[in-house]
């Protein structure tokens, strides 16, 4: 059963998210957004069988702030693991387009990704666009019908229906089923399953590719830029981006247009570089790309960010499953 937790507190100063060179403090966040920030490495690392209402309140004290935030650290940390199983239903698209111009905005670009073995996931594995590119393995539980190392599968689009905690492309969907056995779990439509989710593996899901950004066709210099990101590795979310000039500590921050695509109205000029916070282990690490976008970027081009991210975050489960699906 989904516990459901309410809270309302003023200041969260707790823990501030690991840094992976010193340089990104050298210019630090306005403090209403860098305590929000702050703030976020904590809520994220909250087990993800609380279902949680945050809202700033001024009418509690910094050292309860400081009490609530460090409490449910520890409950995250006694009982996160990197993966958890989940028990649910699936059900597939009979084309992959279907998914591919979903919510994440991946569009033809998402039939690529992991040869099509695609995902729409419920909102609560959506997480408002930061689930968009996530990797999962799964498998049926029928143990006739079924292989035993079920199949892999990327997060591409949003799954409404309340029946499911995911449609699969009819490729991933089949690859569920023993040798000869494809169009016997077709014809069944829908099937009980076991899911965790699992890293983007590089060499294997995205082929040695670095995280890259693709300009929207939306971006108009030099008052508008939208990107989107791909290829992203491990087991994480991208929570916030910035992005400044090649060579400056002048950050603009972006805002999460949908699904994977941010966007901003404060276009720095120049080449730009990007960083971002990305979920790691119980909070959150800054990733840093130092040099993007060339002077002259353009629409529909995809830019490579020269960074990968192999990170790992940690959820709050029972049972956990860290092993490699073989056998059952």
């Amino acid at each position: 059963m989904r516990k459901r937790l309410s809270l309302s507190f003023a200041h969260l100063s707790c823990i501030k998210p690991n840094v992976n060179t010193p340089k990104l403090f050298s210019n630090a966040y306005p403090a209403g957004r860098h305590l929000l920030l702050l703030f976020l490495s904590i809520y994220i690392s909250l087990p993800s069988y609380l279902s949680c209402t945050l809202s700033i309140s001024s009418s509690h004290s910094p050292r309860m702030a400081l009490f609530l935030c460090l409490f449910f650290f520890l409950i995250s940390s006694s009982s996160a693991c990197d993966r958890c199983v989940h028990q649910t239903k699936v059900a597939y698209f009979s084309k992959a387009s279907a998914l591919s111009s979903g919510a994440c905005g991946y569009g033809s670009l998402a039939v690529g990704f992991t040869g099509g073995y695609l995902a729409a996931a419920v909102p609560s594995l959506y997480n408002n666009g930061a689930g968009c590119g996530a990797c999962f393995q799964m498998r049926c539980k029928n143990t006739t019908l079924c292989a035993e190392q079920g199949t892999k599968v990327i997060v591409t689009d949003l799954n409404q229906n309340n029946h499911t905690d995911f449609v699969l492309s009819s490729r991933a969907f089949r690859a569920m089923a023993n040798k000869g056995m494809e169009q016997d779990i077709l014809k069944l439509g829908l099937v009980n399953v076991e899911y965790k989710r699992i890293p983007c593996e590089i060499p294997c899901e995205y082929k040695n590719q670095n995280l890259a950004v693709r300009v929207e066709e939306t971006s108009k210099k030099p008052n508008y830029l939208a990107v989107k990101f791909l290829y992203q590795g491990g087991q994480t979310e991208i929570v916030a981006v910035d992005v400044a000039q090649v060579g400056s500590s002048d950050w603009s921050f972006m805002s999460r247009n949908y699904g994977a695509v941010w966007d901003t109205d404060r276009v720095p000029a120049g080449a730009l570089q990007f960083r971002m916070v990305v979920t790691s282990g119980y909070d959150g690490k800054w990733i840093w790309a130092q040099n993007v976008l060339p002077v002259d970027w353009k629409v529909g081009v995809v830019y490579d960010s020269g960074v990968q991210i192999n990170d790992i975050a940690k959820e709050g489960c029972s049972p956990c499953d860290d092993g490699s699906w073989n056998s059952r």
